[in-house]
């Protein structure tokens, strides 16, 4: 048998609700012959009667009863889909793979993406999370359709904006003696053994942290993978670490205290990127999202 029309099936749908030709003919807006020409139509596909004609009314044949109650469930699940392929074109449906930045989590950047989750129940968000510089590769080479990132980049195609501005912190061990200052100058750090991530993990972010906490250059002592193991490192004593405000707040190691540096305050930004030739309507829609936070 050859697949069933659907708009064969809508109109025996509707005729098997009012079971009058006449009455079913004008709720489909179409005249009388031409229902009756689809019918008989249906009915050598189907290779049987479904109805008995009478004088305009008619009744369903136990065929016909099969296909009315098919045809309700075919008619159903293509209205479903029709609402979701619809949905998808507007970036209210699909999915979106989205990659979250390491040291960046909470603040503006959970914000937008519960907002958006939301405002687009349709849509299924499929989150990872990495560095930044495997995210942008990832946008480049299509795994991704956004990724959380950390400024600055200039890869070609990749475009981004700005989610959030967060100020960097001081992690000291607890038994420091610039513990007990407010604020740390940062000639006072100057020649202290530092812990950092590696710089490819994040070459833009590197440096921009290193030049506002230690413009006379870093001791760097050692490198652990990530601003978790960088506290742990500083609660071991023996090295300092700057860290976003977020992250370290959230982590809260026993044996590290959190000092902010005087003026002219360091900061890093947290960005929203994605790839300029290959924007869904669903990065879209995020990026709708993400005005309606400003």
């Amino acid at each position: 048998m050859e697949p069933l029309d659907l708009r064969r099936l809508r109109y025996f749908a509707v005729l098997a609700e009012e079971l009058h030709f006449t009455r079913a003919a004008a709720r489909l807006r179409i005249a009388q012959p031409a229902l009756s020409q689809q019918v008989r139509t249906l009915e050598r596909e189907v290779g049987a009667r479904l109805v008995e004609r009478g004088a305009g009314a008619c009744v369903l044949t136990p065929v016909g009863a099969v296909v009315a109650a098919e045809a309700a469930l075919l008619l159903a699940q293509a209205s479903v889909a029709r609402e979701r392929i619809e949905a998808a074109a507007r970036g209210q449906g699909g999915r979106i793979r989205l990659a979250y930045t390491r040291s960046a989590r909470g603040g503006r950047v959970d914000a937008l993406v519960e907002r958006f989750r939301a405002q687009n129940p349709l849509v299924e968000v499929l989150p990872e999370t990495g560095w930044h510089a495997p995210n942008v590769a990832g946008l480049m080479a299509g795994r991704y359709d956004a990724a959380f990132v950390r400024p600055p980049l200039d890869e070609p195609g990749i475009r981004w904006r700005l989610v959030d501005t967060e100020e960097l912190r001081l992690a000291l061990p607890a038994g420091h003696r610039l513990a007990r200052l407010r604020r740390v100058a940062r000639e006072e750090i100057a020649g202290e053994p530092a812990v950092m991530w590696p710089r490819e993990n994040g070459p833009g972010m590197f440096d921009r942290i290193v030049a506002q906490v230690w413009p006379a250059g870093i001791n760097l002592a050692r490198y652990e993978p990530d601003d978790e193991q960088l506290l742990r490192a500083v609660a071991a004593g023996g090295v300092v670490a700057a860290v976003p405000e977020g992250r370290a707040k959230a982590l809260r190691l026993r044996g590290v205290v959190l000092r902010r540096l005087t003026p002219p305050v360091p900061t890093v930004d947290i960005g929203l990127a994605w790839n300029d030739r290959a924007a869904t309507p669903v990065v879209q829609r995020l990026l709708a999202t993400l005005d309606e936070l400003d």
